[in-house]
């Protein structure tokens, strides 16, 4: 929607005025009645001077005789020319053609009174005698005799109709009513503006326009959106510009582009599914945190969001992959979040104590990645879990080795590595083809050992070489460390030393740190 103002100033009389709508509009009726009036006394004039022309060759074809004899005799063309206004000539069909139009309907303005059709004679006029003496030897054929009838009958028909229009003013709107139907068929576009009486289908959506943005949210869980625009593109080398600004304690998680008409499909630790709206998430300058996204969906007590996806639209060769703490898996057709709900609904069925903990989009046809605490790894093909309903409490994914034994990590396999981290700080980098496929349900194979040096397995992510990954401890100390430094290493290994902590810290996550292409903040010490 754009809203401008205007001023409309138009030349009324000669003179500058404001109009409204109304006064513009018969300002410009006005000026169309004057100028169609104008032209149309214009067109008479003409029309009646070659009607009068035409009727003096008409009676010089009736009397063409006589008048070869006249011409023949006349010492000189202007002789001649004073000789044939002199004498009075039959008429012939002339007669006939002025009754039914009227004998002034054809007569020009500045004809003299003694010129013209009386009392069954008829005088030429000067600019007869000339066009008579004008006239060449091939229009007294019997074809062009037919022809100069006929053009002047048909000036005739012209001449009533132009004096009906400046006689009649229905006549005169008609004539401009159908000028203008003639431009709107000739330059007319289809209409932009939608006119409706009605706007209960009218939703916020339809009134914001669609921009594309770039969204933010860090590990604290702050959202915000800003305009692609603000990222202008730089030569290769240059310093970026910082997405977001976040404390010491807090970075970038997700960033995506997306349009601000997408959705973004949010999950909870809980199993709920919430939808979020881009143009929804808060804009603000690249400065600053932005808004709590808890503040912008109606979760409840001790619930937290645990992934975001974004959508553009929901397709039904698409899938949403889901994964819990106890093994649990699922795969629900994309379209099936397509029915919205303020308050949620519910995206996986969860038993006991069991949690969220990951979820995806997929093809269909896809590998999976469930990373257990123990230390070991199940890769298996997408296809093994055949598609359920959202309510569905889903399938077994993993075995577990215990009962403190839990899924901490779920990855969709593409193209890059395995990063894994232990909770006394080592970890490595790990090929994903040294991970074989298993069948859905196994225990799997060992990712890392999980000895007493490292400590239970707590976080892997599928990582490129010119990745960062945040490593993130008990005691809120964060180191963050390119991928390229993380030493690669054979699956059934123990991995080197990532973070040194001390004797009572714990490493607790590893997060993948998002930023802006050609950003160039640093690494933290």
């Amino acid at each position: 929607q754009s809203v401008f103002g205007i001023n409309m100033v138009g030349l009324v009389d000669n003179q500058p005025k404001l109009l409204s709508l109304k006064e513009l509009l018969e300002a410009f009726l006005r000026h169309r009645r004057e100028v169609v009036t104008r032209r149309t006394l214009f067109d008479l004039r003409k029309a009646r001077e070659r009607a009068h022309i035409l009727e003096g060759l008409m009676v010089a074809l009736a009397n063409i005789d006589e008048i070869i004899e006249l011409i023949k005799a006349s010492p000189s063309p202007a002789d001649a020319r004073v000789a044939l206004c002199t004498k009075l000539w039959r008429p012939g069909a002339v007669t006939a053609m002025l009754e039914r139009a009227g004998a002034a309907a054809t007569r020009p303005e500045d004809l003299a009174e003694d010129s013209g059709l009386s009392d069954g004679q008829y005088r030429l006029s000067t600019a007869q005698a000339q066009a008579i003496l004008e006239l060449r030897l091939h229009r007294l054929t019997g074809l062009e005799q037919d022809k100069i009838s006929t053009e002047y009958s048909g000036l005739i028909d012209n001449i009533q109709a132009f004096i009906e229009i400046l006689a009649n003013p229905d006549k005169l709107q008609e004539v401009i009513r159908g000028e203008l139907i003639e431009v709107r068929a000739a330059y007319a576009d289809a209409r932009r503006t939608e006119i409706v009486e009605n706007y209960d289908d009218l939703t916020v959506e339809d009134l914001i326009p669609e921009e594309t943005v770039v969204v933010t949210l860090s590990h604290a869980g702050y959202a915000k959106s800003q305009p692609a625009e603000v990222y202008q593109a730089q030569r290769r080398g240059g310093r970026g510009r910082t997405a977001a600004r976040v404390k010491d304690e807090d970075f970038i998680d997700q960033l995506f582009v997306a349009n601000s008409h997408d959705t973004v499909l949010c999950f909870s630790s809980r199993g709920k599914a919430y939808w979020l709206k881009v143009y929804q998430v808060p804009k603000a300058a690249p400065g600053a945190r932005g808004r709590p996204i808890v503040n912008l969906l109606p979760l409840e007590e001790g619930e937290r969001i645990s992934t975001v996806l974004p959508v553009k639209a929901f397709e039904e060769d698409k899938f949403v992959f889901l994964a819990t703490k106890h093994g649990t898996v699922k795969k629900t057709p994309l379209s099936a979040f397509a029915r919205q709900r303020t308050s949620g609904i519910i995206a996986v069925e969860l038993r006991d104590d069991d949690r969220l903990i990951g979820a995806g989009i997929t093809s269909g046809n896809q590998d999976i990645m469930l990373f257990a605490s123990s230390g070991k790894a199940i890769r298996f093909a997408e296809q093994d879990v055949r598609p359920m309903g959202r309510t569905a409490a889903g399938v077994r994914g993993l075995k577990l080795g215990g009962p403190t034994d839990e899924v901490i990590a779920l990855s969709i396999i593409g193209v890059g590595s395995i990063v894994t981290a232990t909770e006394n700080g080592y970890g490595k980098l790990t090929p994903i083809e040294e991970h074989p496929v298993q069948g859905r349900g196994g225990q799997g194979v060992i990712c890392i050992q999980t000895s007493e040096r490292n400590g239970r397995l707590v976080g892997a992510l599928q990582v490129s070489p010119e990745d960062e990954v945040m490593l993130i401890t008990s005691t809120g100390t964060m180191i963050r460390t390119p991928v390229s430094d993380i030493s690669t290493m054979s699956r059934n290994t123990q991995g080197v030393r990532l973070i040194r902590l001390d004797e009572s810290d714990r490493l607790v996550g590893i997060s993948r740190v998002e930023a802006m292409p050609g950003d160039d903040t640093g690494t933290p010490e």
